[in-house]
């Protein structure tokens, strides 16, 4: 069995730390003001917000999103968070790993 713990900060507002062919989790991170760039992507993405609060939009649903939230998003959906009031960490999951898609 692998230990693994939650990266410190670092420039990129996304780290990855677990890597398998079926399976990618990393800490995302988004400062109070922040714009959030992402893209869809073309696997199935979990989060789970460990601090901060915010918005989030998936398709046409916005949401309140405070820690203990958990975020499905299906792949290929546009999604964002937005109006992001206190820093915000979410642990990411994605399903199979992120970039292993064919479609990535």
């Amino acid at each position: 069995m692998d230990i693994h713990s939650i990266p410190p900060s670092a420039l990129s507002p996304y780290q990855e730390f677990i890597r398998s062919r079926t399976l990618s989790v990393g800490v995302y991170r988004l400062e109070a003001g922040a714009r959030d760039a992402q893209q869809p992507h073309a696997e199935d993405e979990i989060y789970y917000v460990l601090s901060g609060r915010a918005k989030f939009t998936s398709g046409t649903r916005t949401v309140d999103v405070e820690a203990g939230a958990c975020l499905f998003v299906p792949s290929g959906e546009p999604h964002r968070f937005h109006d992001i009031l206190e820093p915000l960490e979410a642990l990411v999951m994605f399903g199979p790993a992120e970039g292993s898609s064919p479609n990535s």
